[in-house]
């Protein structure tokens, strides 16, 4: 389905894309390798080429669910590159802060979606978040609030991503396991996988990417639906 969706992309929005594959390539190789320095500045790329493919692949004139997403992806960018200008605590907060908005703008662009959502979406990512809060409560410590508020966007998030589509449904789930992931490894002393940088970044990657396609497919869809007028009182 990607593929399909990405031979009626424009050649400057396949490069874009052609961009943020290669870069990704190398983040995960690199985070694969332990060669941190690499995988730190190629995350600084990521979400710029992401909302580039958006933004050139997008139908004209804008939608509002679009404009919203490029939002979060910005967002997104600046959780991933703003924790490097502090450390420890700070730097954890800083990130769930922009993580934070990055979520409530994907909420904001999925919610004229939030007709076509099942109960058993919301009721299955309630009980997620539910069950990552009870694995992470006894370690989180001050930390506690933050992680709670932004467990419950991000379970709003993933869930409204049903409405949109199935693509974007599977990059909801993504985004949440690999945020479930940092919550588990920065609070659970027993969450200790290997490789874990690669499971989260490949999350991560493969995630956005998913929402911004899936948004992507649902603005085109709109945007090709002919508008019915009515020709009562002509």
């Amino acid at each position: 389905m990607i593929r399909a969706a990405a031979a009626t992309l424009s050649r400057p929005a396949l490069a874009a894309l052609g961009g943020f594959a290669a870069v990704s390539a190398v983040h995960l190789i690199a985070q694969l390798a332990g060669a941190d320095g690499i995988a730190n500045v190629s995350q600084w790329f990521l979400m710029p080429l992401l909302a580039l493919v958006l933004l050139l692949a997008a139908p004209a004139p804008r939608q509002r669910s679009v404009t919203l997403t490029l939002i979060a992806l910005g967002f997104s960018w600046l959780g991933d590159t703003a924790p490097d200008l502090t450390g420890g605590d700070a730097a954890f907060l800083v990130m769930i802060g922009f993580f934070l908005l990055a979520q409530l703008a994907y909420i904001a662009a999925f919610w004229p979606y939030r007709g076509a959502v099942r109960r058993s979406a919301v009721l299955g990512y309630a009980v997620a978040v539910a069950g990552l809060f009870a694995a992470c409560a006894s370690g989180a410590g001050a930390l506690l609030v933050p992680a709670l508020i932004y467990g419950v966007c991000l379970g709003a998030m993933a869930a409204l991503s049903t409405g949109v589509g199935a693509v974007a449904a599977v990059g909801g789930a993504l985004f949440l396991v690999s945020d479930s992931m940092i919550a588990l490894g920065a609070f659970a002393d027993w969450f200790d996988p290997p490789a874990s940088g690669l499971l989260i970044m490949s999350t991560y990657i493969a995630g956005q990417l998913l929402l911004t396609a899936g948004v992507l497919a649902a603005a085109r869809a709109t945007a090709s639906t002919p508008v019915v007028t009515s020709s009562a009182g002509r």
